[in-house]
C-alpha cells in the first residue's frame, strides 16, 4: 500500500483525492491549510491546519508513514509548496507539483501583467473589481483614488481601502452573472491573480466583453528541485500508479 498525502484546498486537489481514492494500492491523505472557514472537503482521510515549517511537514510525513507528497496547493502558495519541496528532499519522499494551466489573454483582452500585489496598487485609480482572494487585499489599503468592489470567499483582513464593498461569494461564476455584476457597480479595472481554472475565468470573459482593462498579477515561480510537474489531474494520477 502506498500512502499519498495531497496538499490540497483547491479543485484539482478534491479531483485527484476522488479518482485516487479509488484506486487499489493508495491510501490517501489530504491536508488543508484552514484558512477558508468552511472549506469544500474533499473524500477520504482529512488533516486541517498547518505543519509548523519544513521540519513540521517532514516529521509528519515520516510519523505517518507517507510514501509520495502531491503539492496540489493554489498557485500562489508559494511558501506551502517550498516548505513541501524541502521537506520531501529532507524525508526522501518522492514529490509532484500539480498545477493547473495560467490564463491566457485572447484577443478582444486588454490585459497588463506585473510581478506582485504592490505593483498590481500602484497608479490604481477608478472603480475597482480586486478578486484577488481574502490575503493581500492590504496591499491596496493605502490607495486613495480608487473605489474598490473587493470579492473573497470570507472577510479579508484589515488594513482595507478606505472606499470599498465586500462581496463574499464562492465560485463557479456564470459569464452573464459577471456581465452583470461589472455593470452594476460600473467597474473600470478588474485586478486578478493568474490563478487558472474555469471557476473564476467568467469575469475575464465579462471584462473582455465589456472592454474593461485588466491588471493580472502572475504566479510565483515554483521551488527548485526538479520535481516533476503536471497540469492536469489525470497525469497526477497515472504518476501516483507508476509509484
Amino acid at each position: 500500500m502506498t500512502r499519498v498525502l495531497i496538499l490540497g484546498g483547491t479543485a484539482e486537489a478534491r479531483s485527484l483525492a476522488r479518482l485516487a481514492a479509488g484506486e487499489r494500492g493508495l491510501d490517501i491523505v489530504s491536508s488543508l491549510a484552514g484558512r477558508v472557514r468552511a472549506p469544500v472537503l474533499p473524500e477520504g482521510e482529512v488533516r486541517v491546519g498547518g505543519f509548523g515549517g519544513v521540519e513540521g511537514l517532514r516529521e509528519w510525513l515520516r510519523d505517518n508513514a507517507i510514501d509520495v507528497l502531491v503539492d496540489a496547493t493554489h498557485p500562489f502558495a508559494a511558501v506551502m509548496s517550498s516548505h513541501a519541496a524541502a521537506a520531501a528532499a529532507a524525508a526522501g519522499v518522492p514529490l509532484l507539483h500539480l498545477r493547473r494551466p495560467g490564463w491566457v489573454a485572447a484577443q478582444g483582452d486588454s490585459w497588463t501583467r506585473v510581478p506582485s500585489l504592490p505593483a498590481a496598487a500602484a497608479g490604481l485609480r477608478g472603480r475597482v473589481f480586486l478578486t484577488i482572494g481574502r490575503q493581500g487585499v492590504s496591499a491596496f489599503a493605502g490607495v486613495a483614488d480608487a473605489w474598490f468592489l473587493i470579492r473573497a470567499i470570507d472577510p479579508p483582513d484589515p488594513p482595507l481601502p478606505a472606499s470599498r464593498e465586500i462581496l463574499l461569494a464562492r465560485g463557479p461564476f456564470a459569464v452573464d452573472d459577471e456581465i452583470a455584476l461589472l455593470r452594476a457597480h460600473r467597474i473600470e479595472v478588474l485586478v486578478t491573480k493568474d490563478s487558472g481554472g474555469p471557476d473564476t475565468e467568467g469575469k475575464l470573459i465579462a471584462a473582455r466583453e465589456l472592454g474593461v482593462p485588466v491588471i493580472v498579477v502572475d504566479r510565483p515561480p515554483l521551488p527548485a528541485g526538479g520535481a516533476p510537474v503536471v497540469a492536469a489531474v489525470d497525469d497526477a494520477l497515472a504518476w501516483l500508479r507508476g509509484r
